[in-house]
């Protein structure tokens, strides 16, 4: 062992002392006062607290091809925990929470409404009021989320503190409020400050105590508050402080006091009554969510008897205890739900007052293949997958396919339900302008609230994994047969015919993959720079000599020769560039490489995107041959061949991300496909 200090030495020195005593800070009513002189916001509402714990992350723009500037909040990115938690894409639902929340600050009439959370299995909902919550809990460690609560001190020393967290002034009789109120905002701006209000009453244990020190006191409420103690404290779900979770059980075994609280028989022989609140548990979780929040999972499955609870708790800001006067609660309430679920909801009419007091937002899956791609990155990665490589495109494929699940068909004529999500990902298609994709967004009405659930494919990429031991690569093939082996046996698929059309999407994702990758092995083949340049410069020479009408010098012979006709068809055909616009090209051609030589540039094939590509194909035709690709179908593959296999290997490596081992299979794939006689690559 070293001399040096043990673990738990240096774990203690690393503590912060002072820290600790600031946040578990206790003091009297009177200094109470004083850090509500200071800082007012620590008498916020919980909507408040939670719409400024949003805000304090901050928000960027985000361009999601949408003509109005579309809001993204950094809170629902999880920068505290490197964004294990993010919500990739649903930015419209997200700015609605938000929307809600300022609402309810402002106290608009959103604070007395269930916020209800509808969409898919799957779509993200438990994972917003996840974060919800773990921020809630996080925020009120910071000096600017502290809240307080207090206690009653007995004559030995001991402190019994309000069961409900009740905020302190909430002690100050009704009559005295707007006095007390008005000292506190005094000199503070209504348009910037936030102000000091006192609503609601303590809980039935704390008006109890109240009464009976008032009544020992001589009725002067000042001296009562003089015997208590306030305290800072953090809301916290496991220790049930400010963050309730309910999840319906069975109707049969529901009961309401597990959201209102219970009579504590033990108690009664004590206390000698069922209605003394000392012989009561607030420890319901309308109770426990006080100053905080309260989640409801599957909201709807409630028996119709909890149902007032809720209307009471939403619409009054109060609950019912057994045996009490109502008592008062300042909690969020966020339900979810799924379709099935909600479609009973409105065919219900016991159910009316609650979707009277509801605020639906649609949370979808997600349409845009970029933020489905991260959904699975986030959880198949280097870091997470040892030993494995993944190949490119092996997640791609999957969110594809789990995308093109969720799109509903195009009504536009002639456009594909692959060429809807490359639009919706921002690809742009000849003919398609931002408001056409628009328009084809207000034209589904229901996309995204059907399909595969991400967690189906992430189940699936695991069973990829660990259904082939052997392999060092997980490549898009292996992903893509566990996708359509598990529809066999999926239950959330409604019929047969939607079943059948999953498995001609994979049919699709196939035949997009192979395209991909054609194109891939093509342009690495073709990524000869010096190869390139010499092609471009002959092509521009006989272009320049077409247009001027002049002869182009062989450099060989060193004759004046005639324009090479088919040399440019052979690179124009490549872009689909008719006969009839081939003299209207080569002019753009011209006039763009004059006109970067009136600034002082120099052309490059590289700025030209489709040039570029025309260049990269016909290059491609012209060396494909000489490498013999579809040599590596067979055994026998002479050593020039080899050489440059491994040169184009290497080019697959260095730009596209595979290992030698997935380069080697992705070029014996094409291969393949050559062998076959198929379509031209990059077709």
């Amino acid at each position: 062992m070293g001399t040096g200090r043990t673990l738990l030495e240096r774990m203690s020195a690393a503590q912060n002392a002072e820290q600790f005593r600031q946040e578990h800070w206790q003091g009297s009513f009177d200094e109470y006062l004083d850090i509500v002189r200071e800082h007012p916001e620590v008498t916020r509402s919980a909507h408040q607290r939670l719409y400024d714990m949003i805000m304090e992350y901050g928000s960027y723009p985000v361009d999601e091809g949408r003509r109005d500037g579309l809001i993204r909040y950094r809170f629902f990115d999880d920068p505290d925990h490197d964004g294990n938690d993010a919500i990739f894409g649903l930015t419209e639902p997200l700015m609605q929470l938000v929307n809600v929340f300022r609402s309810a600050a402002l106290k608009y009439g959103a604070e007395r409404r269930v916020l209800l959370l509808h969409g898919p299995v799957g779509s993200s909902k438990s994972t917003m009021a996840r974060l919800l919550k773990r921020g809630a809990e996080a925020y009120s460690r910071k000096p600017q989320g502290a809240l307080y609560t207090f206690g009653w001190k007995e004559d030995d020393g001991t402190i019994t503190w309000d069961p409900m967290h009740g905020d302190p002034l909430q002690l100050i009789p009704r009559a005295f409020r707007e006095d007390v109120c008005a000292d506190l905002n005094e000199g503070r701006d209504p348009l910037k400050d936030h102000l000091v209000e006192i609503t609601g009453d303590v809980c039935p244990l704390s008006r109890f105590y109240f009464q009976e020190r008032l009544e020992k006191l001589g009725g002067d409420w000042t001296k009562v508050l003089a015997t208590i103690a306030v305290k800072r404290f953090f809301l916290s779900e496991q220790d049930r402080i400010g963050i309730g979770t309910f999840q319906p059980k069975d109707e049969k075994n529901q009961d309401s006091t597990e959201l209102t609280g219970d009579i504590n028989y033990r108690k009664i022989a004590e206390f000698g009554s069922e209605s003394d609140p000392r012989a009561f548990n607030f420890d319901g979780e309308f109770n426990v969510a006080n100053r905080g929040l309260i989640e409801f999972i599957e909201v709807l499955k409630l028996d119709v008897a909890f149902l007032y609870d809720l209307l009471g708790a939403s619409q009054e800001h109060k609950i019912k205890p057994k045996k009490f006067a109502q008592t008062d609660i300042d909690t969020v309430i966020i339900g979810h739900t799924n379709e099935p679920e909600f479609r009973k909801l409105q065919s219900n009419e016991f159910m009316e007052a609650l979707r009277d007091r509801t605020v639906k937002i649609d949370v979808p899956y997600v349409t845009k293949l970029g933020h489905e791609l991260r959904i699975y990155e986030k959880d198949y990665n280097p870091k997470r997958v040892r030993g494995k490589h993944i190949a490119p495109h092996t997640l791609e494929v999957a969110a594809m396919w789990a995308v093109l699940t969720r799109l509903e068909e195009p009504k536009h004529h002639g456009l594909t339900v692959l060429q809807k999500l490359k639009l919706y990902n921002g690809k742009s298609l000849p003919g398609f302008t931002l408001e056409n994709v628009e328009q084809l967004r207000r034209e589904a009405k229901h996309e995204g609230l059907q399909g595969i659930s991400p967690r189906y494919v992430q189940d699936k990429i695991s069973n990829a994994l660990v259904n082939n031991p052997d392999a060092t690569n997980l490549n898009p093939f292996m992903v893509l047969n566990e996708l359509e082996a598990g529809l066999r046996h999926h239950s959330l698929i409604p019929n047969e015919d939607t079943r059948e059309s999953f498995r001609r999407l994979i049919s699709v994702v196939k035949d997009e993959y192979t395209d991909i990758v054609k194109n891939e092995v093509q342009r690495a083949i073709a990524a000869d720079e010096e190869a390139l340049t010499r092609l471009c410069s002959n092509y521009i020479d006989n272009v320049k000599a077409y247009t001027q009408r002049e002869k182009v010098r062989n450099k060989f012979t060193g004759q004046d020769e005639q324009p090479d006709e088919r040399l440019m068809r052979s690179i124009e055909e490549r872009i689909d560039i008719p006969d009839t616009r081939k003299d209207d090209f080569r002019r753009e051609i011209m006039n763009y490489i004059g006109a970067l030589a009136l600034d002082g540039k120099k052309f490059d094939y590289k700025t030209n995107e489709r040039l570029h590509k025309a260049l990269e194909m016909k290059l491609f035709e012209d060396q494909k041959d000489t490498i013999k690709l579809t040599s590596l179908v067979s055994n026998v593959v002479d050593k020039d061949t080899q050489e440059k296999i491994d040169v184009v290997k290497g080019r697959l490596i260095r730009t596209f991300g595979y290992n030698d081992e997935s380069a080697t299979d992705v070029l014996q794939y094409v291969a393949s496909i050559f062998a076959r006689g198929d379509a031209k690559a990059g077709s």
